[in-house]
């Protein structure tokens, strides 16, 4: 019996394990013709394991020190389920009608939710590699799950080869980190670092660690493989690519970096400054020239990672509470977004230019205004909550004397405003090609209108969530 309590503060992991393996069995002795039942089935383990996420204990170590849960995991915790399990149900229509739908992907979807859930509680080298790969190699699958198109499979190539690449760096620097240590659990290599200093080779692994992570996060100079993928994944892959993971994989560089190398700052913070500015420039700029959609949104989501890691380099608790606050605004936001861009279809068959969405504010006025809001929160302009998002970011450099960089970070938000116009000036002012798209389905309708509600209300209730992201932060300060 002593077991039991040892193994309570992995509860929601457990859960979502066992469920994702039943599941699975389910489809294989059932076929295809499960696929509807498992998707739902799966989207209950999702809202299960976050109402266990939110009513577990406060907290709790286990798998000898090697998993914790404090408020921080629980936050993130609470946003990666909500966004996996937005994003299966988004994609249950997309899946049927363009016959990509197998029984695999919702579990797989579980797999990959619980790889996040690792990584956010990861409290040493092992389990956040651990974390992390079995995250990845879900995501490889799914990239590619559309077998009978050439861009999907081309995805999942892409996205294999590099991401081994990146996992490949991510277990070297891991190895440098134990090896000048001696320490794999975080705890001891953060004693270390306090009572030795930063050795060259500790130097090394900070790089490299940071680099595999990076990769995740889709920032520069790590990003190629972005536009690729999001525009060769199916698009209901890619608005899951786009949120949840992006998020699990944040939280894991806010947990290494403020956790067992907060002694290190200074290295750490030369290469965020780098990571963070290159990110918000390359996002604002490469995504001017861009008509695909897919594309545009791979490009903002790269200059979003570089303003969320602007809040990070100071290593403050303001810091980290504005990461959390940026990544949950974040995840709504493009929720709302690949909502709209999964309604883009004409004649039965999906539409990714730009410029299809032509004359949408006529025939679909309330969407229209939604997704309008959405782009403009999504700039950063106030007081919608992309806005709030970035302003506390940018207050956490300030603070801890980055100036400059916040300033950068204002100049990329300003160029980037110009591509998100573009789509509301298209939506609201071009003439339409062609015929209309066709009406938005209801879950949809949802996602985007919830959204849309959100970043339109956020100056109202956002207090709540501000709250709870500075409760997070203090788990490390």
């Amino acid at each position: 019996m002593a077991i039991i309590p040892d193994f309570a503060p992995a509860l929601p992991e457990i859960v979502l394990a066992v469920a994702a393996m039943a599941l699975l069995m389910l489809g294989v002795f059932r076929g295809e013709t499960s696929n509807g039942l498992v998707t739902g089935l799966s989207l209950v383990a999702l809202l299960a394991v976050l109402l266990l996420v939110l009513v577990a204990p406060k907290g709790g170590v286990t798998f000898n020190g090697g998993f914790v849960v404090d408020p921080f995991a629980r936050f993130m915790k609470a946003w990666a389920l909500i966004g996996s399990a937005l994003t299966l149900l988004m994609a249950a229509d997309s899946a049927r009608r363009d016959r990509w739908g197998r029984v695999e992907y919702p579990v797989l979807v579980l797999i990959a939710t619980l790889g996040m859930m690792m990584m956010i509680s990861a409290n040493d080298l092992i389990s956040h590699y651990i974390g992390l790969e079995l995250q990845s190699l879900a995501l490889y699958v799914v990239a590619a799950i559309d077998r009978d198109n050439v861009k999907s499979t081309e995805a999942g190539l892409k996205y294999f080869v590099l991401g081994a690449l990146s996992s490949g760096m991510l277990l070297y620097g891991s190895s440098l980190a134990y090896g000048f240590t001696g320490h794999v659990d975080f705890a001891g290599i953060a004693a270390a670092i306090k009572g030795d200093g930063v050795s060259l080779g500790l130097t090394f692994a900070i790089v490299f660690i940071l680099a595999g992570l990076v990769f995740k996060i889709s920032a520069v100079p790590f990003h190629m493989w972005t536009p690729d993928v999001y525009e060769g994944a199916p698009t209901a892959v890619t608005a899951f690519f786009a949120a949840a993971p992006k998020l699990a994989a944040m939280a894991l560089i806010v947990r290494v970096v403020v956790g067992p190398f907060a002694g290190a700052a200074h290295d750490w913070q030369q290469i965020l400054v780098f990571v963070s500015v290159a990110s918000m420039l390359l996002g604002a700029f490469a995504a001017i020239g861009q008509r695909n959609i897919k594309r545009l949104m791979a490009y903002s989501s790269i200059g979003h990672m570089g303003f969320a890691l602007v809040g990070l380099i100071g290593g403050n608790a303001e810091g980290v509470s504005g990461v959390a606050i940026y990544m949950a605004i974040y995840v709504v936001m493009t929720i709302g977004a690949f909502a709209a861009i999964l309604a883009m279809r004409r004649k039965g068959q999906s539409v990714e230019d730009i410029s299809d969405l032509a004359g949408l504010s006529r025939v679909q006025p309330v969407n229209a205004f939604f997704l309008a809001m959405i782009l403009f929160s999504l700039a950063g302009i106030p007081p919608l909550a992309g806005f709030f998002a970035k302003l506390y970011v940018f207050m956490a450099a300030i603070k801890a004397g980055f100036v400059i960089v916040a300033v950068i970070g204002l100049v990329s938000s300003v160029v980037s405003a110009y591509y998100y116009l573009r789509i509301v000036k298209i939506m609201y002012f071009d003439e339409p090609e062609g015929e209309a798209l066709e009406p938005m389905r209801l879950e949809l309708k949802a996602a985007l209108g919830l959204s849309g509600l959100f970043v339109v209300l956020f100056v109202g209730f956002g207090d709540s969530l501000i709250s709870a992201a500075g409760v997070a932060a203090k788990t490390f300060f």
